[in-house]
């Protein structure tokens, strides 16, 4: 895996849509487009791992994977 996973899901709450990297505690994000909620969180990870970095906290190798694309 060379990325993060990104989780893309409408919030009718919101009226928008919420971006999340599960891999990275709290790295979500929202925009009022699909588009737009990639972008923001594409964004927030950047910060979070500049952050992370500065701070010395370990950062989590990219792991997170769907169900969906999981082998049983």
């Amino acid at each position: 895996m060379n990325d993060y996973h990104i989780n893309i899901f409408a919030s009718a709450e919101d009226e928008g849509y919420i971006a999340d990297i599960p891999d990275l505690a709290c790295c979500s994000a929202f925009g009022v487009t699909p588009e737009e909620a990639l972008a923001q969180v594409q964004q927030a990870k950047a910060a979070w791992l500049e952050a992370a970095a500065a701070a010395g906290t370990p950062i989590p190798p990219p792991n997170y994977r769907p169900a969906i694309y999981q082998l049983t």
